[in-house]
């Protein structure tokens, strides 16, 4: 079937073009797609929210990535900087979360060009690897089992500028504050029939923290062709990034220095190579095929500096031990102890992931009994190959607290992993007109996931990683979408969608041998998949006559509850150490708000305003009780029990951005956010203070002295707040000594910080 389904999708796309590019104002447009590939459809008519952006407004916001965007301006998002790396962010939606930490319960699926980007091995999501400047638009839906696996509360698909809707030539350089500087090359070009587009960016700076470098490389391309009914484009792309994020530090050390760091070095190097041919083509004028083929490689190489919690045996033997268990090394040895490997360990982990599949879909758009309807059918197959090796170093912590290797390698960390993804899905959605203000949607999607493992470290034929798993489920959705008024538009839904336990999770399950990500996997129970049921609806429109120019507004009602979720339990003195397990029911329900006013000439003939505000009451909680370790006593376990809050989510998200426009020429803004308290990650039972909310403020500016120069600047947190994203817990009186006995940990904020720049463009 794998033969058959990868032929037809290579056959199909070959002989096919994709519709022509149509440069449209995101911010006015009403139009949006259906699935992963696209299609089209009046978003007055989809019984979901849709929230877009254009590559004009990504500008506009000065913003280094789309993940920094979604966090300042889009509704019922926010970010954790756990990591305290720029390009490293934890996106939540609704809850919900698309990040690049190992760990995490991946919720959010995204997609680039059709196709999808969370990667196999976790299903994390890298976003350093597209430079904003190769983004034509972006558009997060809500939960729709159409956009596949782990689509639990959304999906954010994005696509990349051609030579047809970016035909320009345009050079964008700035500096500023922490050593930051970045140079972006674009180049679009066509003649009619043939057209290129390039992207190539530089970002590098010193970071604001100690030992906190980065280094991004990306260049991103497209070769199109367009003909009378249809086009190809041939896309490629590849990057070479170097990115330190030395995370949570104790909030007794960071009173004292802010800049300061608790372990060092940890560092993510990523090395993505992307190809895509797509297309579609006019079979009629109501009848269109379209689809891609892809391969994808991504190596991905992590190297953390930390503490460890192994000590001198207490027999007297000699011996170093964990637990009171010798550590035993790599050539079946029992480690002697010294200060060489006391109190430090180096893990490294090196992932090779190639990934290769396609989508074909085809949509019928008319008539059916004399009622409007808009028809796609489709089909998917991704296949991906995992090769996964991590090693855990012994080590000694220096004077700055880093780390120096002994060489002395530890055994039961040492990892060497084959994994096989196979992944097939049929999808459908309908959008009938029953009346002209009243349309009904139906939409469907039935996945197949198999995982293939193979441990290629076997010390005990009985106890390895190996182990096949199939998943499957048809995931449905319904709802309906009434024109009450001119200018309102009321809308319900209710959708189940799946995500498949990774390969990552499944080998590292087992609560008798907890591992320490991203190592040190064990041989470990099955786990369940989880599967998001969520209703949603609520009323849209606009008061564009009383403004006399664009008023548009939001108020709707979520509830998502999903069945067996998945967390990580920490188990040991370290909070990267522990399993992954189902606990039952989580729940996320809220309401959420938003407007958005665009209005010319306020006070004069000089000026045009723009406001946005967005609103988010979010309550994420468990529903069934399970037992966890205190976070204060790593010796004690503790119950978490129903309605207590899950980690790392606010109740209250507010955001407002506010900008004016003079002469055409000028541009200043302001944009602001709130987001609440929320407890630590490790704290499922809420038994400790949670982590305060907080207020951040940004600027921007920009003139125009031509239409071709630009002048821009920014200022990051205007007030220099000083705030926390992230909070965790951990044992840093080990190395800092005993007075560092309070536990928790915190990813805190960047101080005030700006940045100058030009644009030039023909």
């Amino acid at each position: 079937m794998k033969k058959i389904i990868y032929t037809v999708l290579t056959l199909a796309v070959s002989q096919s073009a994709f519709a022509e590019d149509k440069p449209q104002d995101l911010g006015i447009m009403n139009v949006v797609g259906v699935s992963p590939l696209g299609g089209s459809i009046d978003a007055d008519k989809l019984p979901t929210p849709v929230q877009m952006v254009s590559s004009e407004q990504l500008d506009k916001a000065q913003t280094i990535s789309l993940a920094e965007y979604i966090n300042r301006y889009l509704g019922s998002a926010h970010v954790n900087e756990a990591q305290n790396n720029p390009l490293q962010p934890d996106i939540y939606y609704r809850g919900f979360v698309a990040s690049p930490m190992m760990g995490l319960p991946q919720g959010l699926s995204t997609y680039v060009n059709g196709v999808r980007f969370n990667e196999p091995f976790g299903d994390t999501v890298n976003w350093d690897l597209i430079p904003q400047g190769a983004i034509d638009s972006m558009a997060m839906y809500s939960s729709n089992p159409v956009y596949g696996l782990n689509s639990l509360g959304g999906a954010i698909a994005i696509k990349t500028k051609t030579g047809f809707s970016s035909p320009k030539h345009q050079l964008e350089t700035y500096g500023g504050s922490f050593g930051r500087h970045s140079e972006e090359l674009t180049s679009g070009w066509n003649n009619g029939t043939w057209g290129y587009f390039v992207d190539i960016n530089h970002f590098q700076e010193d970071g604001w923290r100690d030992f906190s470098p980065t280094k991004a490389d990306r260049a991103f391309g497209t070769l199109s062709w367009r003909g009378d009914k249809g086009s190809l484009d041939l896309t490629l792309g590849a990057n070479d990034n170097s990115m330190y994020g030395n995370g949570a530090t104790p909030i007794q050390l960071l009173a004292q220095d802010r800049k300061a760091i608790f372990t060092h070095s940890d560092r993510t190097i990523t090395r993505m190579f992307f190809s895509e041919l797509s297309g579609s083509y006019d079979v009629t004028d109501k009848i269109e095929v379209s689809g891609n083929t892809y391969f994808r490689q991504n190596k991905m190489k992590t190297f953390n500096g930390d503490n460890s919690d192994y000590a001198a045996c207490g027999d007297g033997s000699g011996f170093l031990c964990g637990d009171e268990t010798p550590v035993i090394d790599t050539n079946g040895n029992a480690v002697a102890f010294s200060d060489s490997v006391s109190n430090a360990t180096q893990n490294s982990s090196a992932t090779q992931m190639r990934g290769k599949g396609g989508t074909l879909q085809t949509a019928f758009t008319g008539d059916l009994f004399k009622h409007g309807n808009n028809l796609t059918i489709g089909a998917s197959y991704d296949n991906a190959e995992t090769h996964f090796a991590s090693d855990t170093e012994l080590a000694s912590l220096t004077a700055s607290r880093g780390t120096v290797g002994s060489g002395i390698y530890i055994d039961e960390s040492k990892v060497r992993l084959n994994a096989t993804t196979e992944s097939v899905g049929v999808f459908l959605t309908d959008t009938f007109s029953i009346t002209e203000k009243l349309a009904a949607t139906v939409a469907g999607r039935y996945n197949h996931i198999s995982v293939d493992m193979k441990d290629q470290y076997i010390n005990d034929s009985e106890n390895n990683l190996n182990g096949q798993h199939s998943f499957e489920r048809l995931n449905p959705s319904a709802g309906l979408t009434y024109q009450l008024l001119k200018n309102v538009n009321v809308y319900g839904n209710y959708a189940e969608s799946a995500r498949a336990p990774t390969p990552m999770e499944l080998s590292c399950a087992d609560p008798q041998a907890p591992c320490k990500l991203p190592n040190s996997f064990v041989s470990d129970p099955v786990l369940q998949q989880v599967v998001a049921k969520t209703w949603e609806g609520g009323f849209r429109g606009n008061l564009n006559e009383i403004v006399n120019g664009k008023w548009d507004w939001n108020l709707g009602y979520f509830h998502a509850i999903n069945n067996n979720d998945i967390i990580f339990h920490r188990a040991g003195n370290i909070a990267s150490q522990g399993y992954f397990s189902n606990v039952g029911q989580t729940q996320r329900y809220g309401i959420e708000a938003g407007t958005s006013i665009n209005k010319e000439n306020v006070f004069s003939a000089i000026d045009d305003w723009h406001f946005s505000t967005n609103y988010t009451y979010l309550n994420a909680q468990y529903l069934n009780g399970f037992n966890i370790q205190n976070p204060l006593n790593v010796d004690e376990i503790i119950a978490v029990h129903k309605g207590d809050k899950i980690p790392n989510i606010p109740a209250h998200i507010f955001k407002a951005a506010l900008s004016v426009d003079l002469w055409k020429k000028a541009s200043l803004g302001v944009n602001g956010m709130y987001s609440g308290q929320q407890f630590f990650r490790g704290d499922e039972a809420n038994t400790a203070a949670p982590l305060a909310g907080y207020w951040v403020f940004n600027g921007t500016a920009e003139y125009k002295f031509t239409k071709n120069f630009v002048l821009f600047g920014k200022v990051n947190n205007i007030f220099d707040t000083n705030y926390s994203t992230f909070g965790v817990y951990g044992q840093a009186s080990d190395v800092l000594g005993a007075d560092y006995n309070d536990g928790r940990f915190v990813s805190p904020s960047a101080p005030r910080a700006g940045w100058i720049g030009v644009r030039l463009s023909i």
